[in-house]
């Protein structure tokens, strides 16, 4: 290579001697043509690199049938790494085009050296933002948060780039500078004390998947109710229901509680737990008449056969049965949740793996409430607020069936009908 170098220089001078120019001038003309020489070289190299193979593999990527190929396309990955094609040319060749000038090839060299650092990082960075995308569009990031991985991944890269730059321009080794780390580790961490929590809980919250995106998350200390937008190493972001955006330090999540639904839609079930207060005064024993009716709902045609059968064995173990509190008696109420536990056992929305169950829980001053504990086979929000509905508008319709009332505080026009009645009561006849 050097021979080569020596050759074609002598040449440049011999021929720029022929045409009567000094030798001195001669020799610095050699190496202007030589170095522009090199320039003319990159630059069709890179002609070559992108006019000719970016160009037909983009060809072949648009004539693809899948998509992740797209993307590193629109990206432009293909393009930056085309870019890596001159700066190679160059710096092999420019410092032989210098050779006559150590200092300067010196310096070129090493500044060649840290474009071509600059080109690998922007490339490796437009590479990991299609990686990520592919995430989002194969919805990957729903299982895994990679943003925050490529975002750790590109931190990486970036320190080493400013490692490797630095080195090379100061002709040291790597470890020569990073042996000087461990005197700055103490003020950087005062410094950027907030930054290193929140870098530190980003990698425990993509390493433990506490939280990925998609997640409906619940946390009151910040205001967040909502879905999961993006999750990067130092925040969260969740878009709530009423279309807000509230930001969240990662290391918020990690130090504090919150609630994740990711459980629930995983799940395949959504609980309704909610209870219906039945008036105490409209709560008595069923009659034959009672019984005759009831028996005509085909929910009931088994329980009660079975339940009257269970009770006339009971009580013929006692005397004077004719006294109501003597034996066992059915009742409305006790009917009626027999009732509703059919109803939802034959309710093609209710979940029939998960916990159902219907129970009376302690009488208040509302009543007595009979609760419904079960689980829809719907988690979507409003198809789940339909069937919720949908139940309960059976519930408050069927009450009269078993001469039950839903019990309700008075209102306005209740206070004013006992007046008016009582008025009416009152004047003289």
């Amino acid at each position: 290579m050097d021979n080569l170098d020596k050759d074609l220089r002598f040449e440049l001078s011999h021929w720029l001697s022929q045409l009567g120019i000094d030798s001195q001038p001669a020799d610095g003309l050699s190496t202007s043509l030589m170095v522009l020489a090199c320039l003319l070289l990159a630059g069709l190299a890179y002609f070559i690199v992108r006019r000719g193979v970016v160009r037909a593999m983009n060809l072949v990527i648009q004539r693809s049938k899948v998509t992740w190929d797209d993307i590193f396309m629109r990206h432009r990955v293909l393009e930056k790494l085309a870019m890596l094609v001159p700066a190679l040319v160059l710096n092999l060749l420019i410092p032989i085009a210098l050779t006559d000038h150590k200092l300067l090839a010196s310096l070129v060299d090493r500044l060649l050296s840290v474009w071509l650092v600059v080109l690998l990082i922007r490339a490796a960075y437009s590479a990991l933002d299609a990686v990520n995308e592919v995430a989002d569009v194969k919805l990957i990031s729903r299982r895994l948060p990679v943003k925050s991985f490529v975002q750790l991944i590109k931190l990486f890269l970036f320190f080493v780039a400013i490692i490797i730059s630095i080195s090379v321009l100061a002709n040291q080794s790597p470890v020569y500078f990073l042996s000087g780390l461990g005197v700055a580790t103490g003020l950087v961490m005062l410094v950027f004390k907030d930054t290193i929590l929140g870098f530190v809980a980003g990698i425990q919250l993509a390493a433990n998947r506490m939280v990925s995106t998609g997640d409906w998350i619940q946390m009151d200390k910040y205001g967040a109710d909502g879905a999961v937008e993006e999750v990067s190493l130092t925040t969260v972001k969740v878009r709530n229901w009423d279309k807000t955006i509230t930001m969240i330090p990662a290391y918020a999540l990690v130090s504090d509680a919150f609630r994740n639904w990711r459980g629930m839609s995983e799940s395949g079930g959504r609980r309704i737990k909610r209870s219906v207060n039945i008036d105490i005064n409209s709560i008595r024993f069923l009659t034959e008449e009672d019984r005759k009716k009831l028996e005509k709902i085909n929910l009931l045609k088994e329980y009660l056969p079975k339940k009257i059968h269970e009770i006339t064995e009971c009580n013929a173990k006692v005397s004077d049965i004719e006294m109501p509190v003597n034996g066992r008696r059915l009742t409305n109420v006790g009917t009626f949740r027999a009732y509703l536990l059919e109803y939802l056992k034959h309710h093609d929305k209710v979940h029939k793996e998960m916990t159902l169950m219907v129970r009376q829980l302690a009488p208040t001053t509302e009543g007595l409430p009979i609760e419904l504990y079960i689980f829809t086979n719907d988690t979507r929000w409003a198809y789940y607020e339909d069937i919720q509905s949908d139940i309960f508008d059976h519930i408050f319709a069927i009450l009269p069936q078993f001469d039950l009332r839903a019990f309700q505080g008075p209102t306005g026009n209740d206070i004013r009908s006992l007046k008016d009645n009582g008025a009416g009561a009152n004047k003289p006849t």
